[in-house]
């Protein structure tokens, strides 16, 4: 390596304290050691947030390690190259060279480079006899290889932060999965619960966030939504061990005679003569319904069914399907059309599809028929009772009637 003392630059350029001191430390670089240049270039172009230089100047110092003949930086060698602005030029893709001075400087002030310029500031090369060089005056190179260890840091903290981002972003990500689709299932299935206020609150941590957060923007939000994403968990959860009794009792009832059901075909057809009775009375079990509803949510999208219980009040499932007999009577529905209905999709189901039907009498040409149609659905396994139910519920929610 060529050591000497320290050079100040030519012409009008300053010598500041920091040139010295760059040219000290590359000039403390032990003689055994030696890099790859191209490796040490590397780690520059992906430390270079860190440097606070451009790509052009990138480009800028590819060219003038171009012009180093040895694929290694090594301390026993001279790192002085010395091409001229013209060359540089080409080998930095035709930049101007008012550009190419601009980049040159800023290299120099980042320490990458160091100028040792000659007595009238050209860069030039004197050799010996043999061919060897004896002295040569442009930029050196030293600074890349007393600089390498820390340089190689550098690049390794960025691909850090970049992983550590993008970790960042993938959990972010799930934990908005999570809670959208989780609030979509818990409206979908009519749990109880604030869900206007909850989807404001997901969208209050989301816009708070700005266009390029880092990593400690993107974890501070991510727990506040995980908090979130827990509370609607613990409320599906409880809402869920909630509906696991009532299935447990609607399965545990006993067996109901048909004198029992006749009881009630008996008071909602006393005022019409035109319906038979069922000519034989057979055991006849009340089924679960598709799948368990709220009892408050049945009355919220279906308030007219109150209308035809006993007292004009409903507390019980049993209350809803008497008040549902009643109903199959006026939409002229036959007892053998219900019974069968009854039968395949469940008593409690048939009288919320009935109370449904009530809801949407004047769009409904013929009861009995529409109540058969879906009766052969549920058994072919194509009906299901939420998208009706939900559909009357978010008709009859406050939002809706506003608007």
């Amino acid at each position: 390596m060529d050591t000497g003392i320290v050079t100040t630059p030519f012409g009008r350029r300053p010598m500041s304290l920091a040139l010295m001191r760059g040219q000290l430390q590359a000039e403390s670089v032990k003689p055994d050691r030696s890099v790859d240049k191209w490796k040490v270039f590397r780690d520059v172009c992906e430390a270079r947030p860190l440097l606070d230089i451009s790509d052009r100047a990138l480009a800028v110092l590819n060219a003038l390690l171009s012009f180093y003949p040895e694929n290694k930086l090594s301390g026993d060698a001279n790192m002085i190259v010395f091409p001229s602005n013209r060359q540089l030029i080409t080998r930095a893709h035709g930049i101007a060279v008012t550009t190419l001075r601009r980049h040159l400087s800023a290299l120099v002030d980042v320490g990458l480079i160091i100028r040792k310029d000659s007595a009238n500031g050209k860069r030039f090369a004197r050799r010996k006899s043999s061919g060897e060089l004896e002295e040569a005056y442009g930029f050196s190179l030293a600074p890349l290889l007393a600089r390498s260890d820390e340089l190689s840091t550098m690049a390794e903290k960025i691909e850090a932060d970049r992983l550590a981002l993008r970790r960042a972003r993938e959990r972010l990500t799930i934990c908005r999965r999570d809670i959208r689709k989780l609030i979509d299932a818990a409206v979908d299935e009519g749990v109880p619960g604030n869900w206007d206020q909850i989807q404001s609150a997901y969208n209050n941590l989301l816009t708070s966030l700005s266009r390029k957060p880092d990593v400690r923007d993107l974890e501070q939000v991510r727990l506040k939504l995980e908090e979130l994403r827990a509370d609607i968990v613990k409320l599906l959860t409880n809402f869920d061990n909630f509906q696991k009794p009532s299935a447990s009792v609607v399965q545990n009832e006993p067996h109901i005679q048909s004198s029992e059901i006749d009881s009630y075909e008996l008071e909602s057809i006393a005022p019409s003569e035109n319906e038979p009775l069922p000519a034989k009375l057979e055991l006849t079990q009340i089924k679960e319904p598709q799948k368990i509803f709220p009892l408050a949510l049945v009355l919220q999208a279906c308030p007219q069914i109150r209308d035809y219980a006993q007292g004009g009040s409903i507390s019980g499932w049993r209350d809803l399907i008497t008040a549902a007999v009643t109903v199959r009577s006026m939409l002229g529905i036959t007892p053998e059309t219900y019974q069968s209905a009854c039968d395949s999709l469940g008593r409690d189901t048939t009288a919320i599809v009935v109370a449904c039907m009530l809801e949407r009498a004047t769009h409904i040409n013929s009861p009995g028929g529409y109540l058969r149609d879906l009766t052969r659905k549920g058994v072919r396994g194509e009906f299901s009772l939420g998208p009706m139910l939900m559909a009357l519920a978010r008709q009859k929610s406050p939002g809706e009637r506003r608007a």
